[in-house]
């Protein structure tokens, strides 16, 4: 292994804080917990974890779950400020001395060596940032459409394999590279969404190098309420819309984030052309994966529109009001 892929010097015992941002689902955390508390027990080694839930609710929702465990290596803060950036951060700074940070949803549930797999790899790397791979498993037969169109398929690769953009649903973060870095999550997309791509993109600006462990696996349970079109419109047309914000905030000048504002608007015209004709053609030929992957670049193409126009999605607003102007906070 060369000295730009060694991993870590590391002496004596690693501590690693297994986080898990939580608002209003103690369901999901019933289930979830106990788990990441058998993974916290059994990584061994000179391996050290805990549990930490930090919950977004302000009546404190997940209190009562984390309670009724009353595991020595569980604890629970709560973050008053809304959004999720804001519960990823307090994540950082509630690791304390904690070499290690690994993100899990509090809607997921780890596959046996998640926690192991992850540290593995991030000892034979020494990445700064290492993702695992999440797998869907739906509450009920999913919609021919909806299979159709693929929504749900995640990456799969080798192991060690580098990558651009990591999601936060199954991430190992080397807080010591992270703090030299100064890097964080921003607040400004905390209830849009893509906070982690943002992230992503600042992290390697600064030197981050960021991997992939094929052998970590974390199970999305999609609920009934997800197994929509109308679910899926809306996500396609927020990602779309966080595509165009994300590149608005890492623009240098004000003729860069012109430039990123021309760019979103005419490219996402396009998206909605294509996708419009895809979807005509799907229902000239009958072919649900026409009709659902045309209508999915049609969406993104009209979330890029609106972000380029001055549009913000909010899919985690808590006051009902999703879109809204933002020209301020997108620069």
């Amino acid at each position: 292994m060369s000295a730009a892929t060694a991993g870590p010097a590391v002496t004596g015992t690693v501590r690693v804080t297994i986080a898990v941002p939580t608002y209003r689902r103690p369901d999901g955390l019933r289930t979830a917990l106990p788990l990441l508390l058998d993974q916290a027990r059994a990584v061994g080694g000179r391996y050290l974890a805990d549990v930490l839930v930090v919950d977004n609710d302000p009546g404190g929702s997940g209190a009562a779950v984390v309670a009724e465990l009353a595991a020595p290596e569980l604890r629970y803060v709560g973050e008053p400020t809304p959004g999720i950036a804001a519960v990823r951060n307090r994540a950082i700074d509630e690791a304390g001395d904690s070499r290690l940070l690994v993100f899990i949803d509090d809607d997921e549930r780890p596959m046996p060596a998640w926690l192991a797999s992850l540290v593995g790899t991030w000892e034979a790397t020494g990445a700064t940032a290492v993702a695992g791979r999440i797998v869907a498993e739906f509450a009920g037969e999913l919609d021919p459409w909806l299979r159709a169109g693929d929504f749900w398929r995640r990456p799969s690769m080798p192991s060690g394999t580098p990558v651009d953009v990591v999601a936060t649903g199954s991430l190992l973060l080397d807080l010591e590279q992270l703090r030299r870095a100064g890097v964080r999550f921003s607040a400004e997309l905390g209830l849009g969404g893509g906070e982690d791509t943002l992230f992503s993109h600042v992290l390697a600006r600064a030197g981050g190098r960021m991997v992939w462990c094929d052998e970590s696996v974390a199970v999305d349970a999609v609920p009934p309420d997800r197994m929509t079109r109308s679910w899926i419109v809306t996500r396609m047309c927020s990602q779309g819309n966080t595509t165009v914000l994300v590149e608005l905030r890492l623009a240098g000048s004000r003729w860069a984030r012109t430039s990123v504002r021309a760019r979103g608007v005419a490219g996402g015209l396009l998206r909605v052309a294509v996708g419009a004709g895809r979807c005509a053609l799907g229902e000239l030929v009958g072919s649900d994966r026409h009709r659902a992957r045309g209508l999915r670049v049609a969406c993104r193409g009209a979330g890029m529109v609106a972000g380029g126009c001055g549009v913000a999605f909010h899919e985690y607003a808590r006051d009902g009001r999703r879109w809204r102007l933002a020209w301020g906070g997108a620069r």
